[in-house]
């Protein structure tokens, strides 16, 4: 292995005690793969296995904690004992190359599938509507009631204490994307007069009561160490929508509620800049500079090459997690241990679909995306 890459390959201790053998995660990636019954398919399953070998970490991909926050087609579910099996059988896969294995959960909110939602109906922190996006629809959402919110709250804990049964070493919650949390927080789509919304203190209720849900979760059913993590995306585009001054509170406010890492979900790691950017920096350099060593930062967008890895671990990063790279490349660590980085594929050769072992409603998704992966024949 090339000594420049010595940093990816340090092992890394996160404050409960649990040790990554490096610092590369494989990110959260929904498949659009599940049965139609929402349990874990079998192409799943060969998919994360053949990916799972090598990295630090694997972070499945989202799954939704009640049956109208579902985002995306065929996603497999948790909001259910009876998903506990499903779920087992997904723990077992991701774990099956010897790294901890976290459940990525969720809620889509504003950006749920009417289609898919019990009577059609999306709910939102509030009645403001959206914009279509290239997997949901654009809808008029519901706005939750008090009673609602305390029930969404309580299913986050649930999915939580399901995540233990069946057999993960942790769970992340998605806190980004413009999610059912990101509504909340955000003043553009939280329009509430309630104790749930109007002021920023107001707006972090609603994450951080799911945050506290989930840590009385693992420690009423965790019998060993489990990891915590939270996702979020650093600011909104609209006018007038979440931008870093309320980013950075919502970071001390999980700081403060001791989660085990915070998880940056970035267009290009190494590039992104905010919204209302005046100067140079990059999200990435921003959130590192604001946590200053309080807690541990990982970051996930566009990184491809080893190159791009240890630049981010350089610029602060605690943990990279890499995502399309390893759809296209499921031996990314092992070439770049052996010193094989050259091989390492830019796009998807069409001819050896077969070898990567991409579910058949994956590589659908994947073929109809236009520029979000490059095919080649």
């Amino acid at each position: 292995m090339n000594t420049k890459y010595n940093s990816l390959f340090e092992s890394f201790t996160l404050k409960n005690g649990i040790t990554l053998k490096n610092r590369v995660v494989m990110a959260p990636m929904t498949t659009w793969s599940s049965n139609d019954d929402y349990t874990i398919s079998d192409d799943e399953v060969k998919y994360y296995k053949k990916r799972v070998n090598g990295v630090g970490l694997v972070i499945t991909g989202c799954t939704h904690v009640q049956p109208n926050g579902i985002g995306f087609t065929n996603e497999f579910a948790a909001y259910d004992d009876k998903f506990i099996p499903s779920l087992r059988k997904l723990a077992d896969a991701a774990k099956s190359g010897g790294a901890p294995a976290l459940l990525q959960i969720f809620h889509a909110g504003n950006k749920a599938l009417p289609s898919l939602t019990p009577d059609g109906e999306v709910v939102s922190s509030s009645a403001i509507e959206t914009e279509a996006t290239g997997f949901a629809p654009s809808v008029l959402p519901r706005e939750l009631s008090r009673d609602e919110i305390m029930e969404v709250i309580h299913a986050f804990g649930e999915t939580t204490r399901r995540a233990i049964e069946a057999g993960f070493d942790g769970v992340e919650v998605h806190g980004a994307h413009g999610f059912l949390l990101q509504n909340f927080f955000s003043p553009f789509f939280n329009s509430r007069e309630d104790e749930w919304g109007g002021s920023l203190e107001n707006r972090l209720r609603f994450p951080l009561a799911v945050v506290q849900e989930i840590k009385n979760t693992i420690k009423k059913h965790a019998t060993k160490p489990f990891i915590f993590g939270y996702r979020i995306s650093p600011d909104e585009n609209q006018e007038g929508g979440l931008r870093m001054k309320d980013t950075y509170e919502l970071i001390n406010r999980l700081i403060e509620a001791d989660v085990d890492y915070v998880h940056a979900s970035l267009a290009d790691a190494l590039s992104s800049k905010p919204v209302d950017s005046q100067d140079e920096k990059t999200y990435l350099e921003l959130i590192v500079e604001h946590i200053n060593g309080r807690v541990p930062v990982m970051a996930a967008g566009s990184m491809v090459t080893p190159d791009d890895v240890g630049t981010a671990l350089d610029m602060g990063l605690s943990l990279a997690a890499v995502g399309h790279t390893l759809i296209m490349n499921p031996d990314w660590v092992e070439k770049v241990q052996n010193g094989k980085e050259a091989r390492i594929e830019t796009a998807i050769k069409t001819s050896k679909v077969s070898e990567l072992e991409l579910p058949e409603k994956l590589w659908n998704i994947i073929q109809a995306s236009g520029p979000w992966f490059k095919i080649e024949e």
